[in-house]
């Protein structure tokens, strides 16, 4: 068992190319990254990986000796697969990042507990791109069109970006008709986490070189914090519809030049491709596509 786990601590750090970033996918510390990487090297009598402070890189022998240790390790899921499949038990650990939309589908993923008990959620809601191969995610939620050949994707569902506001705020400070008018009012803003750009609102231009006026009153990085201060009559600001389905359906917040709004986003659920899908895997997959879009404004 210490020989499988040394193969498997190496096949992540030669894909990483990172002590670091093997431990965060494998759950343990860096420095037992390294030993049982040491201790590899030393029952094998040979170096695996050039070290430097920068990079690390493959050995000719660490080249041949991934290959070989891929397929044993391509048997072993194999056959562990087989057998899992065999139960008809979706059970397991399932690895699955998303983006921070959690009004979205935190209703989906708490009834998925309730009927999958044996399936152990392992969730990271983050906004940056993940590598879903090299951090070993099960499946992954994303906006946009899938680009990576090495996944597989099927579409989850679109959304609608909304300008909303309270009604006291627009009786107090007017509802504006056009973007034009935009420049009048106190405009909340979202700033990615991964990037720090902000946000760009979607609205159609009668000029696409002459930009509107959007004033930046406030500006951060988190979806609740925008909501809230809409509610508190604080400003406009865009958000997605199932962020303020709930606070549109009672009307609390209430949305403002519907017309100008041309972007519609989507999401999907991508996953490694050329693998034989666990129960658990299929499952989760299955839900979330029945379930998450249904529950918008929930």
């Amino acid at each position: 068992m210490d020989s499988l786990s040394g193969f498997v601590v190496f096949n992540r750090v030669a894909e990483t190319r990172s002590f670091v970033a093997a431990s965060q996918s494998l759950g343990i510390s860096a420095s037992a990254v390294g030993k049982r990487v040491a201790r590899l090297e030393s029952r094998l009598g040979v170096r695996l990986f050039h070290r430097s402070t920068r990079s690390i890189t493959l050995t000719a022998e660490g080249t041949m000796f991934l290959e070989r240790s891929r397929r044993i390790l391509a048997e072993i899921e194999a056959t562990e697969q087989e057998l899992s499949q065999a139960s008809e038990t979706p059970r397991g650990r399932l690895r699955v990042s998303m983006p921070q939309v959690t009004r979205l589908v935190m209703p989906a993923l708490a009834e998925f507990m309730a009927l999958y008990p044996q399936v152990e959620l392992d969730l990271d809601f983050s906004d940056r791109m993940v590598d879903i191969v090299g951090e070993g995610f099960d499946v992954v939620m994303r906006g946009g069109q899938p680009v990576d050949s090495r996944l597989s994707a099927k579409f989850l569902g679109h959304f609608q970006h909304r300008l909303v506001a309270s009604p006291e705020y627009l009786r107090e400070r007017g509802t504006p008709l056009h973007p034009r008018d935009l420049a009048a009012h106190t405009c909340l803003h979202y700033r990615f986490p991964s990037n720090g750009k902000l946000e760009t609102w979607p609205l159609r231009q009668e000029h696409p070189e002459q930009a509107y006026d959007i004033p930046i009153s406030m500006v951060c990085n988190h979806v609740e914090t925008r909501v809230c201060f809409a509610l508190n009559h604080r400003g406009i600001t865009c958000l997605p519809d199932f962020n303020v389905g709930r606070e549109l359906g009672n009307g609390s917040l209430v949305s403002v030049l519907d017309d100008f709004m041309e972007r519609r986003g989507s999401f999907y659920l991508l996953w490694p491709s050329g693998r034989q899908m666990p129960p658990k895997l299929r499952v989760f997959i299955d839900f979330m596509l029945a379930r998450v879009f249904n529950r918008t404004g929930s």
